[in-house]
């Protein structure tokens, strides 16, 4: 049970981040919701009661950022577990994304993850406890065509939580990942507004509810990192020790966009 932790969760207004809120209210935790969208967010919190609010906050915004934590802070006393979630996907070529969206996607996936890091960071080793966990990608670790904007991004967030899990080591915050591949969410309505990749790797897409039984299930492991489908852990090793080899295997598949 989360019994009286203090959750906030960014990009919380669907999805993952959703029913990660609905999910921590059962377990009996304080929950903060943020987003952008105002109106699913009040949808979300009118919904689960007195355990939970929310503050809308574009993580790309970093004043915006620094006034809703010094809210939550000033109301709470506290944060016992951020889950940085908020971010987006657009599966395009090189050449047919702008410089502009490759900033605006990094912006918001990596820098987004820094920037409420950052707030938390000096509150949690003031409480001598936390848990950060940061929602990347299995993108983040292969990558695929289609892909060099978020993928790239996803990365980053990978390099900075390792980073910082290393920094922490010596401190009682725990840092942890999670790298899931593709979710039947909300996601992809950007990422893939015609619904070809979607139709592609359909029979691989996971329910939001198994991720984020997982997800919860780590809040109490406290594990570094956590990769889904639990299958993808096998792939990985494979592919770091032969790359080329699977690129060549498996680009076809993982080029379905």
């Amino acid at each position: 049970m989360l019994n009286k932790q203090i959750i906030v969760i960014t990009g919380a207004s669907s999805g993952i981040g959703a029913l990660l809120a609905v999910e921590s209210v059962k377990q009996g935790a304080t929950v903060v919701l943020t987003g952008r969208n105002e109106q699913r967010l009040q949808q979300i919190v009118s919904q689960l009661g007195s355990s939970a609010s929310y503050y809308v906050m574009d993580v790309a915004d970093a004043k915006q950022i620094e006034s809703v934590f010094a809210q939550i802070i000033h109301k709470h006393g506290r944060i016992d577990i951020l889950i940085n979630n908020a971010g987006y996907g657009i599966f395009a070529t090189i050449d047919d994304l702008s410089i502009t969206q490759y900033e605006q996607m990094m912006d918001t996936n990596y820098m987004g993850v820094v920037r409420c890091t950052k707030q938390v960071l000096p509150v949690m080793k003031a409480a001598g406890k936390g848990h950060i966990v940061n929602i990347a990608s299995l993108a983040g670790m292969i990558g695929s065509a289609k892909s060099t904007a978020y993928s790239a991004t996803k990365h980053a967030v990978l390099g900075f939580t390792n980073s910082l899990r290393m920094e922490l080591r010596e401190t009682p915050i725990v840092v942890s990942s999670v790298n899931p591949g593709p979710i039947q969410t909300a996601f992809f309505n950007t990422a893939d507004p015609e619904g070809t990749y979607v139709r592609n790797i359909n029979w691989l897409m996971m329910k939001p509810e198994y991720v984020v039984a997982k997800i919860m299930r780590l809040l109490h492991t406290k594990r570094a990192e956590l990769n889904l489908p639990y299958a993808a852990s096998f792939a990985l090793k494979l592919y770091g020790l032969c790359p080329r080899l699977i690129d060549k295997i498996a680009g076809k598949w993982l080029n379905k966009k």
